[in-house]
């Protein structure tokens, strides 16, 4: 008997510690949870296995988008640019200059008639920049003792204006009297008025004599000499302007040494 009561009394000895470090182990499981938990904040926690071990966190899937995406948007972006334009409300990017030679792309008119274009052109380019803005055409068409409404200038403008800028460069300029000499143009356009009124003669001038546009292209390919004849022609006037200074250089010398 005291046998078993002093048996009986070391295992109530025993299962009070054993229990307590049992509550220690969870305790501590559990803390080690809440430290973990706020490390990673706001973030989702990481799953647990089996044993109780936290697992890493699931990476998150990337959405994946169409491959016409990208296209819509750079449309989209384009159509509003052109939007804004059109309405007025942004400015138009500085394009890059096309460099070109008008004696070779408008070769249905002489050497001559695109001088006297440029020489128009520059005229009423006031603000030497390269480009007729609408005050400018505005100040030209009055010139002209043709004055247009501000929308009529804007549509004149419009009818040429391949960059969509708002202005006329000089290419767009020549556009005008290349509509003009093909028929192009209604009889009410602005563009009309301005190309009658200009001292250029484009159905007549450096083509011969030609009724129409397209007679004078036909007439222009046939003369494939002909720009080679005008450099010719200017080259000796030039020569003969530089043997007459030169002459009267050497007059205007005798005429010193007499008073000598």
């Amino acid at each position: 008997r005291e046998k078993l009561q002093s048996g009986g009394r070391a295992r109530r000895a025993v299962g009070p510690r054993g229990s307590g470090a049992a509550v220690n182990m969870a305790t501590d499981e559990l803390a080690s949870k809440l430290q973990r938990r706020l490390d990673i904040g706001d973030g989702p926690a990481g799953h647990e296995d089996g044993d109780g071990e936290a697992g890493s966190a699931p990476e998150p899937e990337l959405e994946e988008k169409p491959p016409t995406a990208a296209a819509d948007t750079e449309l989209s972006a384009k159509l509003a640019r052109r939007g804004e334009l059109n309405d007025g409300s942004a400015e138009p990017q500085q394009r890059s200059l096309r460099v070109f030679n008008p004696n070779t792309e408008f070769k249905e008119f002489s050497r001559k008639q695109i001088r006297d274009m440029e020489t128009m052109f520059r005229r009423y380019d006031a603000g030497k920049d390269g480009f007729i803005d609408l005050m400018e055409l505005k100040l030209m068409m009055e010139k002209l003792e043709a004055p247009q409404t501000h929308l009529g200038l804007k549509n004149m403008i419009k009818e040429v204006d391949e960059d969509f800028d708002g202005k006329l460069s000089f290419r767009e300029f020549l556009l005008i009297f290349r509509k003009a000499a093909a028929g192009e143009l209604s009889e009410d356009s602005g563009l009309h008025v301005l190309a009658q009124l200009s001292e250029i003669d484009v159905s007549t001038e450096g083509v011969k004599g030609a009724k129409t546009f397209f007679e004078a292209k036909l007439q222009a390919i046939n003369d494939s000499n002909r720009f080679e004849q005008e450099i010719k022609e200017e080259q000796e006037e030039k020569k003969k302007q530089a043997e007459e200074k030169k002459q009267k250089r050497a007059a205007f010398k005798d005429l010193q040494s007499a008073f000598k």
